[in-house]
């Protein structure tokens, strides 16, 4: 039997919806450079969903790009960004920001997510020339560490923000699963109107690649495509990011693929439970971080692949789990009948 990967939620293509619209409009002639009808149909689409009919709407190609450009394009040569020490543009994008000239000023975070306090803090700590000026906040929703950000603290986050004279930019790309999860306390519309800046993801939820990056801030909307171009994302054939979140968007099934996610990830968390099972952080979404000895984790590894994530002590180890749209239940049980085996 093939082991299954629960390594990530982008190992799956793309959903057939998305396949069957690039395959029904594959031989219309478009304009380029996401000046095409299908674009327009999905900018159009993620203006209502956000609730801001005057929201700047681009795409990229993935998460790391959208990333690198959103914030070089907010920040001046000497100003920097403040990020959890475990958001993925520390850990996990190769230094792309400090490639664009950018400082990550970093945090330690409680369960991955940042405080006003520590924003404060931070920016107190930088008073003078020889030092970078902190103008944006990194988080991401949901957070490397499978969290979610609750609405007061969102509220909190942007206020201090917008008191500080700070840009609030969101990582999206798990924002479907956080929004579907069943601990979720706020709307895209809400969350939308907190940030200056953030990516609706799609490369992990149901896309073939892809990311909507919303700009609500006006003064961040100027000669954006002029970044977009200087770091190769604007491309020719920008109908394919297009059209993909046309498909996703229309009739919901954005949030449907989501729920899925989240599904798979609550039967996997509620299946090792009663077995004695404790997580690094409580399963919210579609990231699932059990702690198991080591011993149980070799012996999984001929069967499925999934990341160790963090040591907790001298035999035991957090992995993690990840469900995706397109994970079917039959996979989860397999997990679990095979982990009671190992008991």
């Amino acid at each position: 039997m093939s082991r299954y990967r629960f390594m990530d939620d982008y190992s799956e293509g793309a959903h057939p919806r998305v396949l069957e619209l690039l395959a029904a409009t594959n031989l219309e002639q478009q304009p380029g450079y996401g000046a095409d009808a299908l674009s327009g149909r999905a900018i159009a689409l993620i203006r209502e969903a956000t609730g801001n009919p005057r929201a700047d709407v681009h795409f990229a190609s993935g998460g790391t790009q959208a990333n690198a450009i959103a914030l070089a394009s907010m920040l001046k040569p000497y100003e920097s960004v403040i990020a959890a020490d475990t958001a993925h543009i520390h850990v996990h994008e190769t230094g792309a920001i400090e490639a664009t000239g950018h400082k990550v000023n970093l945090v330690p975070a409680r369960d991955g997510k940042l405080e006003p306090e520590q924003v404060r803090a931070t920016l107190a700590a930088h008073g003078d020339e020889h030092m970078v000026v902190p103008r944006v906040v990194f988080i991401a929703q949901a957070t490397e560490s499978g969290t979610l950000y609750s609405k007061t603290e969102l509220l909190a986050l942007s206020q201090a923000c917008r008191e500080l004279g700070l840009y609030l930019y969101m990582d999206g790309a798990r924002l479907g699963p956080a929004l579907a999860s069943r601990f979720n306390d706020i709307t895209l519309p809400e969350l939308s109107s907190l940030l200056d800046m953030f990516y609706l993801g799609g490369t992990k939820n149901g896309a073939l690649l892809g990311e909507a990056i919303v700009i609500n801030n006006p003064r961040l909307q100027d000669h954006f495509r002029y970044h977009l171009k200087q770091r190769g994302a604007l491309l020719a054939k920008g109908r394919v990011l297009g059209a993909q979140f046309a498909a996703l968007l229309e009739g919901g099934l954005y949030f449907d693929l989501a729920q899925h996610a989240n599904a798979m990830a609550a039967r996997l968390a509620d299946g090792l439970r009663p077995l004695g099972v404790r997580f690094l952080s409580e399963p919210v979404a579609n990231q699932v971080f059990p702690i198991l000895d080591d011993d149980r984790i070799a012996r999984l590894r001929p069967k499925y692949d999934f990341h160790t994530w963090a040591r907790v002590d001298a035999s035991h180890a957090a992995i993690r789990l990840v469900t995706s749209w397109a994970t079917p239940s039959e996979a989860v049980d397999r997990f679990l009948s095979d982990f009671r085996a190992l008991a």
